[in-house]
């Protein structure tokens, strides 16, 4: 063997001994290396999947339990939960009998850039909503914006067959609707709310005015609130109701109204005026009165109107209050009075000389013109103020509209006035000033909520003395036995009254067979305890034996209103010269 041969024979060993000594070889460390670093990636790659796969599962298990706790009208609506829509408080009569609530309901709305075809889209809602007008509803699918509201407040009927259709980009929103049970027969006192619930009219906007619509815009109203309670007596309101639908039929008027004040507290018990409203549906029903007149105006308090003879109840009023008349004055209304070119005289002519009670049972004119020209221009305007008839009144109502009458007042208007011609006011302030004249000479503003009488006494004024109380009472009782009030006259509950026919402006002049009827009674008159007032707006036909005068028509429905309502306010009817029951056997 060669010297080389032999040199690589032994480096051959000594590289096989060193590797034996020391280890693996370079290849193997190397081959070593790979296979853990392999497996390193693998289990990461598996706990990441691992991970991947928890945090999707955790995710759809938290929804479902999501779900599971929410209730089912969220869950089929899209948006935000119906209890974080505005709530308004129930509204209540004095009986705890419920005129407005609200009812959970839904809005449909779009998402026009999720519509796949407008077209079919439209032609799908209209067989669940046929009134919908498809040129407005395409423009609005095709708009360019991300939101479109298509129709508020749905039935749950409709809601779910709108579902049924499958629409894509078509969804719901829960909101809240309002109702109110009784329907037009409260209207004017309720009032009613747009598609936003925000009050429109009534106690309703009253209310919103109070703060309920600065707690809305801050969302605080989300939670049912405390329900709010009127002083309406729903039993006493229906009849009122029904008495003016019947007046409308009977005497072919107009319009006509009523209100039942007590006059102790000044509580508003029952006020309607027709033509009315449904307030479920305002907008199908309000401006639509074959008559022509507005039927979402409240008459009786947002409508001026010269109050015809009513107002000859102040002017008596006043002159016995200043003692300058007494109950023995006579007045001579034999010839008429001609004063700054135009002549007053009587309706019912007596000619012939007239005592105070006299000129009140036959509502002369001339006599009553002559009692507010003893009182003179000053004392009388001055009363009148005092009365609350030519001041805007104060109520919680908002629909309440100011008095008119002469900027300047010379004599021509003092005496005209004294009668009912020439200042106009609302029919309920008519009634207020008249109850201040027969329950002990207190004024008190009106009000639709709870008022004690001791609360009632705190803000009340004196407006007459006692004696002025004392003759009223007499008059108003005198005027149903002997007067112009006597259809009024309902046995057994000592009802006094005055009746007021004016003749309406037409053109600029009076018309003498356009005529705005008035009565104002009370009752029991001994002591009493509420005012009824009734108008009758241009009433054109007459009942048989009976014109068209007050007396023939408000006096009629006020009696009406009074013999049924009476029992359930708690008047009692009397009978027999002591009060007493009277027995009869047949």
């Amino acid at each position: 063997m060669s010297f080389l041969s032999r040199i690589m024979v032994l480096k051959r060993k000594a590289h096989f001994n060193a590797d034996a000594r020391g280890g693996l070889s370079t290849g193997a460390m190397r081959f070593q290396g790979t296979r853990k670093k392999a497996g390193n990636q693998a289990r990461n790659r598996l706990i990441i999947i691992i991970a991947c796969f928890s945090v999707v599962y955790s995710i759809i298990g938290g929804r479902l339990i999501q779900y599971g706790l929410t209730g089912s009208f969220a869950v089929a609506s899209i948006g935000p939960n119906v209890n974080q829509v505005a709530s308004r408080p129930d509204i209540l009569d004095r009986n705890g009998e419920v005129l407005a609530t609200d009812i959970r309901t839904v809005s449909l709305y779009a998402e026009p850039h999720k519509i796949v075809d407008p077209d079919e889209a439209v032609e799908l809602l209209s067989t669940v909503l046929p009134d919908i007008d498809p040129k407005t509803t395409y423009d609005k699918l095709t708009n360019k914006s991300h939101f479109q509201w298509l129709r508020r407040q749905l039935t749950p009927k409709q809601q779910s067959e709108i579902l049924a259709l499958g629409i894509p980009g078509i969804g719901f929103r829960p909101s809240k609707r309002r109702f109110y049970p009784a329907g037009d027969i409260t209207s004017h006192v309720v009032g009613y709310v747009n598609v936003d619930n925000r009050g429109i009219g009534g106690m309703e906007k009253y209310l919103d005015q109070q703060g309920l619509a600065d707690l809305a815009e801050l969302g605080m109203t989300g939670s049912p609130l405390e329900p709010v309670k009127l002083s309406i007596d729903l039993r006493v309101q229906a009849i009122v109701n029904q008495e003016m639908h019947q007046g409308l039929v009977d005497f072919d008027a107009i319009a006509a109204a009523g209100v039942v004040l007590d006059v102790n507290t000044g509580e508003v018990l029952a006020m309607a005026s027709l033509p009315d409203f449904d307030p479920n549906n305002p907008g199908a029903t309000i401006d639509h009165n074959p008559k022509g007149t507005h039927n979402d105006m409240n008459r009786m308090s947002a409508g001026i109107f010269e109050m015809g003879s009513t107002f000859k109840t102040f002017t008596t009023a006043m002159a016995l209050d200043s003692g300058k008349v007494n109950m023995n004055s006579t007045f001579d209304a034999r010839r008429p009075l001609y004063i700054g070119g135009r002549t007053i005289h009587d309706f019912h002519a007596t000619r012939r000389i007239l005592s105070t009670t006299d000129v009140f049972i036959h509502s002369s004119n001339i006599g009553s013109a002559k009692m507010a020209d003893i009182v003179g221009i000053d004392g009388h305007r001055e009363f009148l103020t005092r009365l609350g008839l030519l001041t805007r009144m104060q109520t919680e109502l908002p629909e309440v509209a100011s008095p008119s009458q002469p900027k300047v007042w010379k004599k021509i208007h003092s005496m005209t006035i004294a009668f009912g011609h020439g200042a106009a006011t609302t029919p309920l302030q008519t009634a207020v000033a008249a109850a201040a004249l027969l329950n002990g000479g207190k004024l008190i503003n009106p009000t639709f909520l709870p008022r004690t009488e001791e609360q009632a006494n705190e803000i009340a004024q004196l407006v007459v003395k006692p004696q002025t109380v004392e003759n009223m009472r007499t008059l108003f009782r005198a005027n149903v036995l002997d007067g112009s009030g006597s259809r009024a006259n309902i046995p057994g509950f000592f009802v006094g009254g005055k009746t007021g026919t004016a003749e309406k402006v037409v053109n600029g002049r009076y018309a003498g067979n356009v005529r705005f009827n008035a009565f104002v009674s009370a009752f029991p008159i001994n002591n009493p305890k509420y005012v009824v007032l009734v108008i009758v707006d241009e009433p054109k036909k007459a009942k048989q034996g009976c014109g068209v005068t007050a007396g023939c028509n408000a006096g009629v429905l006020a009696g009406n209103i009074i013999r049924r309502a009476a029992p359930l306010l708690g008047v009692k009817p009397q009978f027999g010269p002591d009060g007493s029951a009277l027995l009869v056997s047949y």
